[in-house]
């Protein structure tokens, strides 16, 4: 499976965990250089899960807030803890 933005590859794995609809890419399937830690919102800090959002930087052109990982996942989402998920522009499949 892969995660593409723009023809690039975001990440890439076979390795995925389903949950909620979302598929979820390990960090080392997924193309950290090109992932910036976006400005926590108040939703955001709000979450139980501890999830931070991540904003896509490619050819200059930041894309905000289209990957997240849970850092601090509660019990019912621990399979996906540390782990990224894509969406908005970016296209998975």
């Amino acid at each position: 499976m892969q995660a593409t933005l723009n023809d690039r590859v975001l990440a890439q794995s076979d390795d995925i965990v389903e949950s909620g609809g979302y598929a979820y890419f390990p960090p080392s399937a997924t193309k950290l250089e090109w992932l910036e830690k976006a400005p926590k919102t108040d939703s955001d800090n709000a979450c139980p899960h501890g999830v931070q959002f991540y904003d896509a930087i490619l050819d200059d052109k930041r894309y905000p807030r289209v990957a997240w990982s849970y850092e601090r996942p509660q019990p019912k989402m621990q399979t996906v803890g540390g782990r990224f998920g894509f969406w908005k522009d970016v296209k998975v499949g």
